[in-house]
């Protein structure tokens, strides 16, 4: 499951002749209005930044530092679907090694402290199952799912892919990555409220 969307880095505002203001990270499900919109300001903002904000803002969306140099490489991107298409790309060429750099970063999807104790007693013994059998955190993408859902589907997802062989999972492993990846990135375009400090 993801990390909270605000863990992300934020990225630098364009030059001053862009004129944009900074917003509250968001996640875009509608198309994006023809004239100046929020992906397109946080894409040219993303763009523009120097290699290392843009790389630490990339480290927010999947912990492979291989996969952030080479998204942050390959810039100027002239719209999101370009930049999502070379995230997919990247993260299908992910080696062994970087996904496990990847799971490495990623934190355990957990219940709101308010949930009953014994949901909180159920996915932690679930989870603990998970990272006997595979070595790493269980990761999930929820976005086609309401928060009230959240809970139910981590769960479900958990017990369904205990059943997998370790290859299998590896498979699987990775595609959820690279959905995570997607969304995180759609956050950070559709963010227009960052302030350039926060970024390292």
């Amino acid at each position: 499951m993801s990390r909270p969307s605000e863990s992300h880095a934020g990225l630098p505002e364009p030059p001053p002749h862009h004129d944009v203001r900074p917003a509250v990270p968001v996640q875009n499900t509608r198309p994006a209005p023809a004239r100046v919109s929020a992906p397109s300001r946080g894409l040219d903002r993303f763009n523009t930044a120097s290699p290392a904000a843009a790389e630490a803002a990339l480290l927010g969306c999947c912990g492979s530092h291989r996969w952030a140099q080479r998204l942050a490489a390959h810039r100027p991107y002239p719209d999101l679907g370009a930049l999502l298409a070379a995230a997919d790309e990247a993260g299908y060429d992910m080696a062994p090694a970087d996904l496990a750099e990847a799971l490495a970063a990623e934190d355990s999807p957990g219940l709101h402290h308010a949930a009953p104790p014994s949901a909180h007693l159920a996915l932690s013994a679930a989870h603990a199952a998970y990272e006997c059998r595979f070595g790493h955190v269980f990761v999930i993408c929820l976005d086609a799912f309401k928060p009230p859902e959240h809970p139910d589907q981590v769960l479900a997802g958990i017990r369904a892919r205990l059943g997998h062989e370790p290859d299998e999972e590896r498979v699987v492993t990775a595609d959820e990555m690279r959905r995570l990846a997607r969304g995180r990135i759609i956050e950070l375009m559709t963010d227009t409220d960052k302030d350039p400090a926060d970024t390292p």
